[in-house]
């Protein structure tokens, strides 16, 4: 259901949303999420997801529709998208996603949902 990060104190949802939203949605998603008896939840800073981004891990799974995709994410954690931050874009209108495939970090419109996906975190100890 959950893991917690030992370099920071972060709590993780096990796994994405599993489904396509936009910006907003992802947002409400982890704001409305009642998990492990927490209900702070929130959607996670850019920074904050690149510090869960390792190289050397490799998470089978899927993405984007069904596709078999590897990604790079330490606590097995198990993603099926690009993953939308709570940090602002490059420009207005846009936010920052991170994809865990190739380890970016990527800005797009915050009305995007194709493949785009919410991960909620906490700090643990709260």
């Amino acid at each position: 259901m959950t893991w917690t990060d030992p370099a920071t104190g972060l709590m993780w949802t096990k796994r994405d949303n599993g489904s396509g939203v936009n910006w907003q949605q992802a947002m409400n998603y982890c704001q409305g999420l009642q998990l492990a008896g927490h209900s702070d939840w929130r959607l996670a800073t850019i920074d904050e997801l690149q510090g869960i981004y390792d190289a050397s891990v490799n998470v089978p799974g899927h993405c984007c529709g069904g596709q078999l995709a590897t990604t790079h994410v330490k606590g097995n954690l198990q993603l099926s998208g690009g993953i939308w931050s709570s940090s602002q874009g490059n420009a207005f209108g846009e936010a920052w996603y991170f994809g865990f495939n190739a380890g970016g970090r990527f800005s797009t419109r915050l009305d995007y949902s194709h493949n785009y996906r919410a991960l909620c975190v906490r700090r643990s100890g709260d």
